[in-house]
């Protein structure tokens, strides 16, 4: 995988601008692809996240869903031996993409421990190494269209987690891991704040490793003691998804390399772990729903002058608020507002204030871009110089055509 130089010369700097939104747009539109990412985090190490991060792909598989399962723990990928991929490498498509293992016909997997010759070698990078590397997985696997991409974060509320946020886009939503424990939930705590300060959508949360049933006179343990996730989940006001119990078929599941939801085990463990799923999948129904809904009915801003978009966003002279049914492909009005006096961050607020829900621009400054993503408004830049009529019916058509943003700074 190439390595990504975060320095440039001054005489390169123009190309690795231009490279630099290029990699944006081809990230995008990969993120597009997908229908729901549902990134599996927890603040703390060794709770089960990536058995359940496994078992969640492959059982959405199961269901017939097209889905991928992305591993970014760049120091300790745990996906290939957990499915049995040990030793295997991933190959490239014809035009230098990664393409994906697949696992079975619906599920398909990406892991840095699949792109290193050596089991043994060790990942040792920096912060922006790691936002660029999981920026170049996300972008450049090839996985076509996906109902789900289900994403396998290290622990913690640093580097990767922050750059799979970030990057992941629209869509995602979080499903949190701990096991009942204190010392786990006091550290889960910091990452449901995290989701929370980034405006990440919560699934839920899943207390993992949730006592343990004696095989011989069937008393339940709780070894980690019991209920702490549950407590959290009600603290936080995160929804609850249910509880998982140990079973030494995970483990050997895990060691044999296979997922325990497709092997023969039929214990209290898999009847759980499919109450969760059920839960999951009623949960992203009631939002999928939501949002489609919601974005039926849509007010697009685009801002203009003499009657055309304007190529430069903060410096227009009006701005067109075209409210739009976007199932009914149609306009139902335009509303022609002046703006207030052009200062930093004012306009995001602004448009929030005035109900837009999309906003289409000639060029937009990332920092404008952040603050509309956060308030949860689409934003489509490198919109060509056409009325905001003309625009809105190509976006509501699909047929609306992306360029290069012409204030990116």
């Amino acid at each position: 995988m190439a390595e990504n130089k975060s320095d440039c010369c001054p005489r390169t700097s123009g190309n690795c601008e231009s490279a630099s939104r290029k990699d944006d747009l081809d990230l995008k539109n990969r993120m597009g692809k997908v229908c729901r990412k549902i990134l599996v985090l927890s603040g703390k190490g060794g709770v089960g996240k990536s058995t359940v991060a496994v078992n969640l792909a492959y059982a959405l598989s199961m269901k017939g869903k097209k889905t991928g399962l992305i591993d970014v723990d760049l120091h300790g990928p745990s996906v290939p031996g957990i499915l049995g991929l040990k030793g295997k490498m991933l190959g490239n498509t014809a035009d230098g993409k990664i393409r994906p293992m697949e696992v079975n016909s619906n599920l398909k997997v990406v892991s840095i421990g699949l792109l290193l010759e050596n089991e043994r070698d060790a990942v040792i990078w920096r912060g922006p190494m790691k936002h660029n590397v999981i920026k170049q997985l996300l972008k450049d696997s090839e996985w076509g269209e996906l109902d789900y991409l289900v994403i396998d974060s290290p622990p913690g509320t640093g580097d990767e987690p922050l750059a799979v946020a970030q990057l992941a886009g629209a869509g995602s939503s979080a499903l949190i891991v701990t096991t009942p424990q204190s010392v786990a939930t006091d550290d889960v705590r910091r990452s449901i704040s995290f989701c929370n300060e980034l405006g990440l959508e919560m699934l839920g949360l899943v207390e993992n490793m949730s006592g343990f049933t004696c095989p011989h006179c069937a008393k339940d343990v709780p070894l980690f003691g019991s209920g702490g996730g549950e407590n959290l989940a009600k603290e936080m006001s995160v929804p609850f998804l249910g509880r998982i119990p140990f079973a030494s078929e995970i483990v050997t599941c895990g060691e044999e390399g296979s997922a325990f939801v497709g092997s023969s085990y039929n214990g209290p463990s898999l009847l759980a772990f499919e109450k969760i799923l059920d839960r999951i999948c009623s949960v992203d129904n009631k939002v999928s729903n939501l949002k489609t809904k919601e974005e039926q009915k849509m007010k697009v801003a685009i801002p203009t002058a003499d009657g055309k978009l304007c190529m430069h966003f903060g410096h227009c002279e009006e701005f067109a608020l075209v409210d739009a049914d976007a199932e009914e492909k149609k306009i139902m009005g335009v509303t022609k507002i002046v703006p207030p006096p052009h200062e930093p961050g004012l306009l995001p607020k602004w448009l929030h204030e005035k109900g837009a829900t999309v906003i289409i621009a000639g060029g937009m400054g990332q920092r404008a871009q952040d603050i509309f993503k956060q308030n949860g408004i689409k934003v489509l830049v490198g919109a060509p110089a056409d009325s905001p009529e003309n625009l809105v019916m190509s976006y509501l058509d699909g047929t609306l055509k992306e360029g290069q943003n012409t204030c990116d700074h």
